[in-house]
């Protein structure tokens, strides 16, 4: 099992680390970020799920921690982001399963109740 916690914790110190060095540019590109993902024609579990599939594609495992974590701060469901993942693997094969098994996998288990 991955230790999807310390992943997304590296991921989220690792962006206070370049911020400090060039923040206009990071501020600018999460300030992006939240303003896409704000709940318009789709709502924001949505979007993260489309995120998480997207993760998945492109076999980023922080982007993956990252937007499974934010898909259940949004309200899905474990099943609904495994199915999202099912979606990418359409387009991705192997690759897409072999992270899709693991780090997606090992964090829908380990972020299941962190929004009970």
């Amino acid at each position: 099992m991955q230790d999807v916690r310390k992943i997304l914790n590296d991921f989220m110190n690792g962006v206070g680390n370049v911020s400090a060095t060039n923040e206009a540019d990071v501020n600018a590109f999460m300030g992006f970020m939240g303003d896409v993902y704000q709940p318009r024609a789709l709502d924001t579990k949505t979007k993260e799920l489309m995120s998480v599939a997207i993760g998945a594609y492109n076999r980023c495992q922080f982007c993956i921690v990252y937007h499974v974590y934010k898909a259940y701060e949004a309200g899905a469901t474990k099943q609904e982001i495994l199915e999202a993942a099912m979606v990418a693997l359409t387009f991705g094969g192997g690759p897409t399963l072999a992270y899709t098994s693991t780090f997606l996998v090992d964090a829908a288990n380990e972020f299941e109740h962190d929004f009970d």
